[in-house]
């Protein structure tokens, strides 16, 4: 199996929602870019801000322009447009089911109710891609999820999610090289 070649995180922007839960996604490419001295810049045929991951020649960050409901519609245009197969990508994001501080690695299955997984699906026609999940807890109460993922954690949890976002950029290159077994034992050991 070859290496991932697209990187994208989910979140929603503009200043208003930078530090909410729900862009936790959009923080790991933030630190990626920062770590590679990578450029991201707005690239409007493809919803988003890409740039090339450096030093890999063919691959690449993407944070989608796009609201998070709408994010299928970035992953797919440069997919499609650089030829990256779905097995190939690699979707960042927040996840209610794992406690902050927790970071998960795993390939396919469902959306799990994440509205920006749901339209990836849709954009791909396919839940055959890989997923790395920021844990950022659960509210407790069902109906309390959408406030919880659009405000920003306190200083203690936001700590725990940001220690769960470094740890995970340590494995990207890893799942750049196609070593996917070694990046969810170092991950999911840490």
């Amino acid at each position: 199996m070859s290496g991932i070649r697209l990187i994208t995180g989910l979140g929603n922007p503009g200043e208003k929602y930078s530090m909410t839960r729900h862009n936790a996604g959009f923080w790991l490419i933030d630190l990626l870019a920062q770590q590679s001295g990578s450029r991201l810049s707005i690239e409007a045929k493809l919803f988003g801000e890409a740039g090339k991951w450096q030093p890999h020649a063919d691959k690449w960050l993407l944070k989608p322009s796009t609201f998070m409901n709408a994010s299928g519609k970035s992953v797919a245009a440069l997919a499609h447009y650089y030829k990256i197969h779905p097995n190939e990508i690699l979707v960042v994001h927040d996840e209610l089911d794992l406690p902050p501080g927790q970071a998960k690695l795993k390939f396919g299955g469902g959306h799990g109710g994440h509205n920006g997984l749901r339209d990836i699906h849709a954009a791909l026609g396919t839940p055959d891609y890989w997923r790395l999940r920021i844990g950022i807890g659960h509210p407790g109460n069902k109906a309390e999820v959408v406030n919880f993922v659009l405000k920003a954690a306190d200083r203690a949890t936001q700590a725990l999610i940001d220690d769960s976002v470094i740890k995970a950029s340590g494995v990207c290159d890893l799942l750049a090289s196609g070593q996917f077994e070694k990046a969810m034992l170092t991950l999911h050991s840490k």
